[in-house]
């Protein structure tokens, strides 16, 4: 009796174990639409690094990490873009109004459920999420970030990246 239901069971355990394989392989991708209602999809962004991050209007370091962040989305030599995702927020309008007026010039999402079973979990403010040129996620930080920080992060990646001459 114990061999039979073995047999029985080892089909579904063997076509779950696949299966959790395929999903560890896939790329990443999501789909998000900004304040400005404009959509962003991690596959419309291949061939660029693209940094996700998750902050709040009421959380220090996320206020002074958006400086650097500014700077690392407008800095085209890095061939990245930069998502901020809003969490724990009053409305949209707060969001909005807060942003503009630190000059924020990268898409602003307005966190929900949805978007972070998308991208990840949200550990802690902020979350930090950088996914290479192919959509692969690379690297995770929960605290602050700094634009050094990120640029040393894909200049490594890169340089390693170059085959040899």
């Amino acid at each position: 009796m114990q061999t039979l239901q073995r047999r029985r069971f080892y089909p579904m355990w063997l076509g779950g174990l696949l299966l959790m394989l395929a999903a560890a392989s896939a790329q990443a991708d999501f789909r998000l639409t900004d304040t400005d209602g404009k959509s962003h999809s991690l596959s419309g962004y291949k061939g660029k690094w693209v940094l996700v991050n998750y902050w709040a209007t009421w959380c220090p370091p996320c206020l002074e990490e958006i400086p650097d962040l500014i700077a690392l989305h407008g800095n085209k030599k890095n061939n990245l873009v930069v998502i901020g995702v809003a969490m724990d927020y009053r409305n949209r309008k707060h969001v909005i109004d807060f942003a503009e007026g630190l000059l924020v010039d990268y898409p602003i999402v307005l966190g929900t459920d949805q978007v972070v079973r998308q991208i990840g979990p949200v550990e802690g403010l902020p979350t930090t999420y950088l996914f290479n040129p192919d959509g692969k996620m690379v690297a995770k930080q929960v605290g602050a970030i700094t634009r050094e920080m990120v640029e040393s992060y894909i200049a490594k990646k890169t340089a390693s990246a170059k085959p040899d001459k």
